[in-house]
């Protein structure tokens, strides 16, 4: 057992080692997040929705920074617990027997684990395939019950990106650091919707899907995603400024994407939030729902 940990240790020291820029990274966001916190508590009331989720990134970013820092099975536990807890949230929803439904969840994510342990890419493509199926099997039913499934299935698919990340080159410092990346402009472009749709949302995308969604907010999220996709790719020595601007876009829209279609789900179950986990945010679904998308996204971006 010591010889393991110690291995352990050893091989994160080397990974750590070869990207010190990552932590240099990680404690510039701690800082931002410390004077937003600073400027909306004076600002702002004290159950305000805005106070409320900048508090709540207090919880988040320690939990995604440990899951980094304890790179290779971090993010794998971390995704275990992602899992977990929309396994539970989900099935709240269910109407149904919840064994039954738990059972089918279980099955989903003992598959997905032992693929990925195995081969992560046969992971992602018998998922999507299994996504596909239920999808199909949902649209000539339109159970409710099933939708429940064909979401946690639809979590799973978009989340068993993240080992092919893991695995992208042949360099642990440059896969980790590509992982960072994603976390980091997923959660702000989330913000800067949030934020510019508040300040300066107008014309709705899709109203009856999310009051909330605007042009402007999505416009806002684009933007500020081409920054910090520049600035922090730059910084990590990723890729070159015209690429990471490129992917700046994408992961915007496929997290805009993303966050529409649980929109979607939501309102058919009739909901405004999965849970209360997380206040201000709601449940582990309403956090992750962009990563869901934006994960695949970024491994395609780089891949074809």
């Amino acid at each position: 057992m010591p010889d393991v940990l110690f291995g352990l240790w050893a091989f994160g020291y080397a990974v750590w080692s070869a990207a010190p820029r990552i932590g240099w990274a990680m404690l510039l966001l701690y800082g931002v997040l410390a004077i937003a916190s600073v400027g909306v508590g004076l600002s702002s009331a004290r159950q305000s929705a805005l106070r409320q989720q900048i508090n709540a990134w207090w919880r988040i970013f320690p939990v995604v920074s440990v899951s980094l820092l304890l790179y290779p099975w971090g993010p794998g536990v971390l995704f275990l617990l992602i899992a977990g807890l929309a396994m539970r949230e989900l099935g709240m929803h269910y109407l149904g027997p919840a064994q039954s439904f738990y059972a089918a969840c279980a099955m989903v994510l003992v598959l997905q684990t032992l693929l990925a342990m195995y081969d992560p890419g046969w992971a992602c493509n018998v998922l999507l395939g299994m996504l596909l199926l239920q999808a199909l099997a949902f649209c000539v039913y339109r159970r409710t019950s099933w939708m429940l499934v064909l979401l946690f299935v639809w979590l799973c698919a978009g989340m068993s990106f993240l080992p092919r990340l893991l695995h992208m080159t042949s360099s642990a410092g440059v896969n980790l650091a590509w992982l960072f990346y994603l976390f980091v402009l997923t959660a702000l472009n989330d913000i800067a919707q949030f934020v510019c749709g508040k300040c300066w949302g107008r014309h709705k995308v899709a109203a009856r899907i999310s009051p909330n969604k605007t042009w402007q907010g999505l416009l806002g999220g684009v933007l500020t995603s081409m920054a910090v996709s520049a600035l922090l790719g730059w910084y990590l020595q990723l890729a070159a400024v015209p690429k990471l601007l490129g992917l700046g876009v994408l992961l915007s829209l496929a997290g805009f994407v993303g966050d529409m279609a649980l929109s979607a789900a939501k309102r058919r179950l009739g909901i405004k939030d999965f849970s209360q986990l997380i206040p201000g945010h709601g449940g582990i679904l309403d956090r992750v729902d962009s990563l869901v998308l934006t994960a695949p996204a970024l491994y395609w971006g780089l891949t074809l």
